[in-house]
């Protein structure tokens, strides 16, 4: 095809594009010229600006109002305030999906190319009406997102992990490698952290698991939190987290900040990618080393998922025990069984035996955290790490959620029992002045 042809192929792309716009919005035209004059009146990189920009957004708010006025004489004071709710989300916010960023009950946005924008809300996906204009549309606010934490998308990096101002993940993937259209992930978290007593009221574990939970971590017991994609790992870690005293110093190691510690003496460090020339890559095991250099009474590391496996492993059998991290897995057994891949992963050529040694000698705990088929999340289990026996670790569980089947709504019944088994880490919480109670622990 030559080149002539395949430019005319894209103005007739992009004039069809336009062309649907123009019918499926009756103020497209509209919308155009006034955001065209905002540019023109404010010398702004609008990349830039931040929701939480007051100033700027009641002066732009001003600009598209006259605009309104002197354009548009027969609209309705709806159908002007409906020009203006979209025109500041798409100057200011994220286009459409501004108003389910700012949804406290939408907990995930998931953008699949211009036309198709699902989002969860009460734990159950649905098709939203939002569309975008176009891929371009979409790319657009890709780079609006990574912009200013200084990342980058384009055809030589399609591929990219960011966090919104408000904490929130996001990954995003463009073509060539998104086949349908650049695609946008979000995953949201409140911006007042959840509490435990938040957890036991939906549900997510009760009081007893809690406490319990909370005399470990006090403890200085290594934990880690185990589940599936959306299951409310970082959540739980959080929470886990809140327990730590005030007096200690702890130190973050995410990929992308997410955790909200309230403590004061904290930390925070991020991985970074490589730069366009395959260069300056920091990676969560360089961090994870680097964190044992800084003195931590704690070491929080956000998921392991390579070969860190190994030296948080090391971190947490050379004394710097109270760690907490998670990993993906369907089970604490699983969880076991992909610690152990992920040692291997690290390029140590160490044999099995000596990995689960330190695999059992390290880790106390393992939480599992499970989404239901309701939607819900619970914690299904609270298993200890007991030893080796032979060439076997050895689990014993503490508590675990016992599902009964769904009710005539499709809500899943079932109730937290505890197997009534004292973990042996009762003792190791004793000589440190921790006692448990020994009712929490019956049936």
């Amino acid at each position: 095809m030559s080149l002539m042809k395949r430019l005319e192929e894209v103005n007739g792309e992009k004039k069809h594009s336009r062309q649907n716009e123009k019918e499926t919005d009756p103020y497209y035209e509209l919308k155009t010229k006034i955001q065209n004059r905002v540019i023109e009146e404010l010398d702004i990189n609008f990349n830039e600006i931040s929701e939480n920009s007051e100033e700027l957004k009641q002066k732009i708010l001003f600009i598209i109002t006259k605009n309104i006025e002197q354009e548009s004489l027969d609209l309705t004071n709806h159908q002007k305030n409906k020009i203006k709710e979209e025109l500041l989300d798409e100057i200011i916010g994220f286009g459409p999906i501004t108003e389910f960023l700012a949804d406290s009950k939408v907990t995930e946005i998931m953008v699949n190319g211009p036309s198709h924008v699902y989002m969860e809300k009460d734990g159950k996906l649905v098709l939203t009406d939002a569309k975008f204009k176009d891929n371009n549309h979409v790319l657009h606010v890709i780079k609006k997102i990574v912009a200013p934490i200084g990342r980058r998308i384009d055809e030589g990096s399609p591929m990219v992990d960011a966090r919104l101002p408000n904490g929130s993940r996001v990954n995003a993937i463009i073509p060539p490698l998104a086949i349908d259209g650049p695609s946008i992930t979000i995953r949201k978290f409140a911006e007042d952290p959840f509490k435990v007593e938040d957890l036991v009221r939906f549900g997510t574990l009760n009081s007893k698991m809690a406490e319990l939970l909370k005399y470990c971590v006090e403890g200085r017991l290594n934990i880690v939190v185990s589940g599936g994609t959306g299951s409310g790992k970082t959540t739980t870690l959080n929470v886990l987290s809140s327990f730590i005293p005030d007096d200690e110093r702890i130190v973050t190691i995410e990929d992308a900040a997410e955790l909200q510690l309230s403590q004061e003496h904290v930390v925070r460090l991020e991985t970074r990618p490589a730069n366009i020339e395959a260069k300056g890559e920091i990676t969560i095991r360089d961090l994870v080393k680097n964190s044992l250099r800084m003195r931590p009474d704690r070491i929080i590391v956000g998921e392991v998922r390579s070969g860190e496996a190994l030296d948080m492993l090391q971190a947490m059998n050379t004394g710097h025990d109270g760690s907490l991290t998670t990993g993906h897995a369907n089970s604490p057994r699983d969880m076991l069984s992909r610690i152990e891949t992920m040692v291997l992963m690290s390029g140590m050529n160490l044999p099995i035996k000596a990995i689960r040694d330190q695999i059992a000698s390290a880790i106390d705990l393992i939480v599992q955290q499970s989404r239901l088929m309701d939607g819900s999340r619970k914690i299904t289990y609270i298993t200890e790490v007991q030893g080796m026996e032979g060439d076997v670790i050895i689990l014993q569980d503490i508590f675990k959620f016992e599902q009964r089947g769904l009710d005539n709504k499709g809500k899943v019944k079932g109730e937290f029992v505890s197997t009534g088994i004292v973990p042996k880490f009762v003792q190791k919480l004793r000589e440190k002045g921790i006692n448990v109670p020994p009712d929490l622990l019956s049936h």
